[in-house]
Formats: structure tokens, sequence, C-alpha cells
């Protein structure tokens, strides 16, 4: 019984320290208005071809969409660009095909059916251009980090100095949202860094909403489409409900008078 009790208080210490320490480190994230969030959420089409435009201007030099295909661009429920947009995105990029007829390998214009193209041949040569660090691919990264949407977009906007008394290593970089704050990545985002085709202003907030929202359609390709299905099966129990509830209604009423 003493035994027990031992145990019983390591455990109930452990778990009420690792609560504490949970605590300690809680940030709380910045906070913005996502159009895709709610039962009846979803996307902002013109945040999403913004957010491809950052995507591909600022992150894809280092990060891969090695579950996106060029075709997806086009679909409905994500930026829905035109077919022909599509085809010309994909064009505008070069990948390796063959082997031909003299059995070699060789380059072409990219297609619809064509994945995106990788920024590195392999890992290694990921690791070798980024100081030993791997960039994740993005296709399913909000789903992939704690806080989702909320921590991508202040990661983004969370560079900053460092506070006195904190030394940072070469090539690491201070980000007030980054787990331990220390993160290799340094700042990609300033103002007016791309060019938005609409015309809208491209400040660090904007640019930092657009991708992340543009993420959250990688991650959640069929979101819209979850959302029409939930609302339908809702609409469904509760006309089923009624015709339930009138239908044992009917049925007792005459089990009463019977009796």
């Amino acid at each position: 019984m003493r035994n027990f009790t031992r145990i019983s208080f390591l455990i109930l210490l452990f778990f009420g320290f690792q609560l504490s320490l949970s605590a300690a480190e809680k940030v709380e994230y910045l906070k913005t208005d996502w159009s895709f969030k709610g039962p009846f959420g979803k996307f902002d089409r013109a945040a999403l071809q913004r957010g491809y435009q950052v995507y591909q201007e600022v992150c894809s030099s280092c990060h891969s969409m090695k579950y996106l295909s060029y075709r997806n661009l086009s679909e409905n429920g994500g930026p829905e660009f035109s077919v022909e947009q599509a085809k010309a995105i994909a064009a505008s990029f070069e990948v390796k095909d063959g082997p031909n007829a003299d059995g070699e390998m060789f380059l072409r214009p990219g297609r619809l059916s064509d994945k995106f193209v990788m920024p590195y041949e392999n890992e290694k040569a990921a690791q070798a251009a980024n100081g030993g660090a791997y960039p994740p691919d993005m296709t399913v990264l909000v789903k992939a980090r704690g806080g989702g949407v909320d921590y991508i977009y202040s990661l983004l906007q969370g560079y900053e100095d460092p506070p006195v008394g904190v030394n940072l290593d070469d090539g690491v970089y201070y980000n007030k949202y980054m787990y331990g704050n220390k993160i290799k990545m340094s700042n990609q985002l300033s103002d007016g860094l791309v060019e938005y085709s609409d015309g809208t202003n491209a400040s660090v907030e904007q640019m930092a909403k657009d991708v992340t929202t543009f993420l959250m359609w990688t991650a959640e390709p069929h979101l819209e489409t979850r959302h029409r299905m939930g609302f339908k099966a809702i609409i469904y129990l509760i006309i089923l409900t009624i015709l339930v509830y009138f239908s044992m209604k009917r049925i007792w009423s005459r089990v009463e008078t019977e009796v």
C-alpha cells in the first residue's frame, strides 16, 4: 500500500510538472479572420491565387509540394485558375522525362498531369544547400504543425532581434513563435516583396495570410466539399428526426386509444 502511494505521488508530480512546463511554454499566436473556418467556411479564391504566387516566388526555391499536381490549380474548391492558366503555369517549368529513343533522359515543358517540380534532386542536395537543414515539404505542413494556420501565420511574422543574453549560432535566427525561439530559416518576407497581379498591397501581414491560406488548401483540398456534405447530413438528420417523432407520436396515439 505504501509503495502504491509513492508511485501515485510520483505520477501526479510528473504530470503536474509537464502541465506547468506546457503552460510556461505556451505562446499566444496571432489571430486573423480565416474565410474557411466554421461549418460554412469557404476559401477566398483571390487569396488562394495570391498565396500560390507567394509560394512560387518566395517559398518554392527551398520547399517542395510533392503531393500536388499542376492540374489541381484549376480544380473546383481550390485557386480555380482557368485550365489555360494552369497549363501556362505548368509549361513555365521544365520536367525531366524519358528515356527517349536513344535511352537518354531529357527536359520538356511541364504538363497539367505533372507533379510540382522539386527544388532539389534529393534530400542530401537540399541539406547541402541549407546548412544541413532539410526544408520540409509544404503540402500538408499546416496539418503537421501544432497550432495549424495560426502557427504558420504567426511564424512568418515572428522574426525579431533576440533578447539580451540570448546567443545565436551562425545561420540561426530568433523567432518568438518558433518552438525554442530558434529557427534556421531566415526571414523570407518583407513589404513589397512580390507584386500582386490583382493590385493588392503586398504587406508582410497580407503575404503571410495569403500563403497560409494556400497551404491550408493544399492540406485540405476537399474542405469545401466536406462542409457541403456535412450541412446536407445535418439537414437530413433534422428531417429524419421530425419524421420519426411524428411517426412515433401517431403510433402511440393508436396504442393509447386501444387501451
